[in-house]
């Protein structure tokens, strides 16, 4: 876990990284870092699902989330009575987008959408400036995609197999291919699928929430050919249906993090100015 102190202009000032044990362990650390580095008020940018309603008792609680020591992990409640500061808590894909849109890939527009690929998959969507909710929120990564012809990878995600997380967060390359992504040499073929399981995700997000600008993030995106092969593949999928000139520059539509690997440091950064402008 990454905390941070920072300022309004979105200067970072200090920063910790504290590993992620068990939330009896973690917390603690936290806390003790917010203490000793006064903040007025703090963002959350957690992984999920997350109860996001602040209607609800249960208003910033971790739920069915595959991190099982963390379930019922309630970040509002707990950081609220911790420090006796406001607290707000979203996902760490709409904070990361929010944080994009302040001061990195997306400043330009106000309709975005922040994918990361790493050890999960997951997307937040900006919309008129704010994050998108609804019943929750998003969980763009276990949107069904269609298995390539070749591909007898069973997936891997808990709840569907060969969603999208499935076939291509970082794990799925790890057990497919059996070895690190870092060390999948840049001519393998499994770059390829990887850039057309992304691609038909990007294409389908592309029909649903018409973003102005992507933003891909996370561990898997640091492999920098991926992004002229997504590019090439969203384009082919969309079958120029959708006539725009932005998307006649792939290369400045989908885009690269520029906060990476601190998008999620700055998006609780960006939460906690958002709430004090907000009252």
């Amino acid at each position: 876990m990454l905390c941070g102190v920072g300022k309004r202009s979105g200067e970072m000032l200090d920063y910790v990284s504290i590993p992620t044990r068990s939330p009896q362990d973690t917390l603690p650390e936290v806390i003790a870092f917010f203490r000793a580095h006064p903040v007025k008020r703090l963002g959350v940018a957690s992984f999920g699902p997350l109860d996001l309603d602040p209607k609800h008792a249960t208003y910033g609680c971790l739920t069915n989330t595959p991190k099982i020591a963390w379930r019922g992990v309630n970040w509002y409640r707990l950081l609220t009575e911790g420090l006796k500061i406001p607290v707000t808590v979203e996902t760490d894909v709409n904070a990361a987008i929010l944080a994009e849109h302040a001061w990195g890939s997306a400043i330009s527009v106000h309709t975005a959408l922040y994918v990361t690929v790493g050890t999960g998959i997951g997307g937040g969507a900006m919309v008129a400036g704010r994050p998108l909710h609804g019943l929750m929120h998003p969980e763009m990564g276990h949107i069904g995609v269609h298995r390539l012809p070749e591909d007898v990878f069973p997936g891997l995600c808990p709840a569907h197999e060969d969603c999208l997380e499935g076939m291509a967060s970082g794990p799925a390359l790890s057990q497919r291919w059996d070895m690190s992504p870092a060390c999948l040499p840049t001519t393998h073929r499994g770059w390829a699928w990887e850039a057309d399981y992304l691609a038909q995700a990007l294409a389908t997000y592309i029909y649903v929430l018409s973003p102005q600008r992507i933003v891909l993030g996370g561990g898997v995106m640091q492999h920098i050919p991926l992004f002229p092969a997504i590019r090439q593949r969203v384009t082919e999928l969309l079958k120029g249906y959708i006539k725009r000139p932005e998307l006649d520059k792939m290369d400045t539509y989908i885009v690269p993090a520029s906060l990476a690997p601190l998008t999620g440091l700055y998006g609780g950064l960006r939460l906690a100015i958002s709430s004090e402008s907000s009252g």
